[in-house]
């Protein structure tokens, strides 16, 4: 089974429960993926998730138009969840906007969650294609857990019900040439990126003002967004999380 194990190169993250003798169909855009793209076909190992039951070995029992059928075979991984930590950051432009969702992914991000403040440029987001590039960094980064990617919420609203229990980290980029060691409480935690343009006087005042807020530094320069939202990411995992 190691030796079938090591062949799956391809991973799926389903939403079916998965177990010893299991089937699983494949939905359309799946199948269009292993069976047109992949150039897959009957007898393909293929590793599934599905945030639940560990990673499994399958194998395309049935390659359709449609999805096809794969049928689960042994339990190679169990389920690893990342440490409890949050990243909320300020949408920015489409692009940079998925790689930070892609990076949280990657790096161990429990919930990933995009946060209106009063100079976020964008107004909007793609919930679903969020999610979508949040699982698609989880399949190829051999993960078996796919964070929640929330709807774009006000940042004044989080704080307002902020749980007294869930240490905030933010990213203050006014201290970026105060040379301060960046503090990283343990998880529960979440960490805060801002806009582009920074956080309001309003936004820096009342963040100051709450407790269980810990504000620092990234370094001597000011990071893009997408930037600071990886150097975040990384520094807490080397210092707290599943790195460690």
């Amino acid at each position: 089974m190691d030796r079938d194990n090591a062949r799956a190169k391809l991973r799926l993250f389903v939403e079916q429960p998965l177990g010893a003798g299991q089937e699983i169909a494949l939905n359309r855009d799946q199948g269009h993926y292993l069976f047109n793209v992949m150039r897959k076909g009957v007898g393909t190992p293929v590793a599934l998730f599905n945030n639940r039951d560990g990673e499994w070995l399958a194998e395309v029992t049935e390659a359709s138009r449609r999805g096809g059928v794969l049928l689960c075979k042994a339990k190679t991984a169990p389920l690893r969840p990342p440490p409890d930590l949050w990243l909320l950051f300020a949408p920015i432009k489409k692009a940079r906007t998925d790689f930070i969702v892609e990076k949280a992914a990657e790096l161990g991000a429990a919930r990933i969650m995009p946060v209106q403040t009063e100079f976020t440029n964008a107004e909007r987001i793609r919930q679903d294609r969020l999610q979508a590039h949040a699982v698609e960094a989880a399949e190829q980064c051999g993960g078996t857990f796919v964070p929640e990617v929330c709807a774009l919420t006000p940042l004044s609203r989080l704080l307002a019900d902020w749980p007294e229990d869930r240490a905030l980290i933010w990213a203050d980029e006014g201290l970026a040439d105060t040379h301060t060691a960046p503090a990283m409480p343990a998880a529960p935690a979440a960490l805060l990126i801002g806009p582009e343009g920074g956080f309001s006087d309003a936004e820096r005042a009342r963040l100051r003002k709450m407790a269980g807020v810990h504000p620092i530094a990234l370094g001597p320069r000011i990071l893009r967004a997408d930037t600071a939202a990886v150097a975040a990411l990384t520094l807490w995992q080397k210092e707290q999380g599943d790195w460690v």
